[in-house]
């Protein structure tokens, strides 16, 4: 921390501090360059990043290669992978139809549906159930499966949680693969996750791997559905609209589960396993000073996305996060492009399943290539490339980093945002929980394409994209010379 404080202390005197010799590598920096990375990750090849994925080693390998080339150094026990085990599902197959008075009708994958990520197998015909949030604690009064038959059928359900709460002593898991669980042990055959159509954002139905931890059921068909279809599904039944159904459960705080004469038809065949190995991806730039040299700046993005499904759709993850990632790249290699090398050293870090819930950066603050009491900071990028601004999280938990972030935009990018927040953010949470300070790196109004078939590279705001990457270096620079 007394390293942070001298360097803000610098900050009073940066224009002066910080001469212009230094900023080839920032003139380096073109929105061209770091766009011809993205279009490569983002490619059909790549099949949107799953980690453990055949297009996740090819983008891995891609970055083995491109550091070897720029002179980086492994620091992974001689190589550039940090591996280790994930749980892995591959979707091989998606179909689902709605049948009403004998008229079958498919549904279109990407569209009307997705498979959720962990989704198992299953060919079901059988009418829907409504079970409100799909919550069973009768010990505490709430339960969406009372006196509600669902054995052999398929279950609708709201996706997130009630905005209230069913007792400040609840143990209840809302995780996706729980609520999923519950439907099975009440006998049912699949489920069907729609969003709450009350909350303040409206959600697609969007790639995700982020099921929450649990038992995987192999023949339990996990699917996530449109407004529009679940509406069709409980429309003969209810005859309330899928917005004033939330607004009565939430009202009265009682369900008003139904067996529904809607029957569906669902065909999902998955592949899945509970050891697959994945890896991070570092290279590391030596410092040149004798002392400082052992001290650490990592800059870091994940490379990851959500992948696939049936061969028929992908994630592109253009924005999320093939722009990170890129820049992460283009970094190193402005780095090298610079008038003098870094006098402290900086690790590139690529990092593995921050879908999945950030366990790439759980994995290496745990396994940390370098201790971590000598990281002096962690620059995070996630979703660089759209939006209309800057804006850097854990602001508050590194007050003094963000000054300086702030001091350097004002004089250079002149595109942050003033708000922030504590905590760490994505990737950079892990280090946050270790005590080790940095920023989280991310646009402001930038989300459009999330997780849809959509985020691709025409999407984004390049010159936007190319501030960010420039900031974020010399920020790194500040810090890995001063």
């Amino acid at each position: 921390m007394k390293r942070i404080f001298v360097l803000l202390s610098i900050i009073a005197f940066f224009k002066i501090s910080y001469p212009q010799a230094d900023f080839k590598g920032y003139d380096y920096i073109k929105s061209e360059n770091l766009i011809k990375t993205v279009e490569y990750l983002s490619s059909k090849e790549l099949q949107g990043r799953l980690s453990g994925s055949t297009g996740y080693y090819k983008a891995a390998d891609f970055f083995a290669k491109e550091f070897i080339s720029l002179g980086l150094k492994p620091v992974s026990n001689g190589s550039f992978f940090q591996k280790f085990l994930i749980e892995y599902n591959e979707i091989k197959k998606a179909e689902f139809y709605i049948i009403k008075n004998n008229v079958k009708e498919k549904l279109i994958l990407g569209k009307d549906y997705v498979c959720r990520g962990f989704t198992g197998s299953g060919k079901i015909k059988s009418n829907i159930v409504f079970c409100g949030y799909g919550i069973s604690e009768p010990s505490l009064g709430y339960d969406d499966y009372k006196d509600i038959d669902v054995n052999g059928k398929v279950v609708l359900v709201f996706k997130q949680q009630p905005d209230w709460n069913l007792s400040p002593y609840s143990k209840w898991d809302p995780s996706l693969r729980n609520k999923a669980y519950t439907a099975y042990m009440k006998g049912a055959v699949g489920i069907l996750f729609v969003p709450k159509p009350n909350a303040p954002e409206k959600q697609k139905p969007i790639g995700s791997v982020m099921d929450g931890e649990g038992v995987q059921l192999n023949n339990f068909p996990m699917l996530q559905i449109d407004y529009s279809v679940a509406e069709e599904l409980l429309r003969e039944d209810y005859k309330l609209s899928l917005s004033d159904l939330q607004n009565e459960i939430d009202t009265k705080k009682i369900p008003i589960s139904k067996v529904c004469s809607t029957v569906v038809e669902i065909d999902i065949v998955s592949e899945y396993s509970y050891h697959r190995t994945t890896m991070n991806v570092l290279g590391l730039l030596e410092g040149t000073d004798e002392d400082l040299k052992n001290e650490y700046i990592i800059i870091s993005a994940h490379l990851d996305h959500v992948g696939g499904q049936a061969g028929e759709i992908y994630f592109p993850g253009a924005n999320d996060n093939a722009s990170g990632s890129a820049a992460v790249l283009e970094i190193a290699r402005a780095f090298l492009n610079s008038e003098e090398l870094p006098k402290r050293s900086i690790l590139f870090l690529l990092f593995s399943n921050e879908e999945t819930g950030m366990q790439g950066a759980k994995f290496f603050v745990n396994n940390s290539v370098v201790p971590l009491d000598k990281i002096i900071a962690v620059l995070n990028m996630d979703c660089i490339a759209s939006g209309d601004s800057i804006r850097v999280g854990n602001g508050l938990s590194s007050p003094e980093l963000w000054k300086i972030a702030r001091s350097i935009d004002s004089v250079y990018t002149k595109s942050m945002v003033e708000g922030t927040w504590a905590g760490g953010g994505a990737d950079l949470t892990p280090f946050y929980e270790k005590g080790i300070n940095g920023l989280y790196f991310v646009t402001t109004n930038g989300y459009q394409h999330l997780h849809l078939t959509t985020d691709k590279p025409e999407t984004l705001n390049l010159p936007l994209f190319e501030k960010t990457v420039r900031l974020v270096y010399l920020i790194s620079s500040f810090l890995a010379n001063n």
